[in-house]
């Protein structure tokens, strides 16, 4: 009876120690969840910044459908300085219908930035048009 109990422990341990080295190996799925080519972008050039290239490629193949090829040469513009929605693959996504009874970007801008809101103001217009941080600081300054 002593021997089987042994080999029962045996095995548990043996299977204990392959499922975590299983699990150490895996990589964290992504969680990022964006709804716009300009917030995949600011996504994906997050992670190019912090040099994890190979998980921006894997979320960008995910979010677009993209062959590995085109979804490497794309993140590998970024990295290059490119931008993605100017990536000749990325024309072909479905952009986001147009917001129905809004005001135009320029007016809700300014309505932020009367409310004292301006920091808000220059992620709206990133978020809406795919401008750099210093771009949409200038748009909304400018109005």
């Amino acid at each position: 009876m002593l021997p089987v109990v042994g080999i029962i422990a045996a095995i548990i341990a043996a299977v204990a120690i392959n499922a975590g080295k299983a699990a150490r190996g895996r990589t964290p799925q992504p969680t990022i969840a964006p709804t716009t080519p300009a917030e995949l972008e600011n996504d994906l050039q997050t992670l190019v910044n912090q040099g994890k290239t190979i998980l921006a490629i894997k979320i960008l193949r995910q979010h677009t459908g993209l062959s590995l090829q085109d979804a490497k040469t794309a993140v590998d513009g970024m990295r290059a300085g490119r931008r993605l929605v100017d990536h000749p693959a990325m024309a072909r996504l479905p952009q986001p219908p147009p917001r129905a009874h809004q005001a135009d970007l320029a007016t809700r801008v300014r309505e932020l930035k009367a409310a004292g809101r301006e920091q808000q103001a220059v992620h709206l217009v990133i978020g809406e048009t795919g401008m750099t941080q210093s771009e949409a600081q200038t748009f909304v300054q400018a109005l």
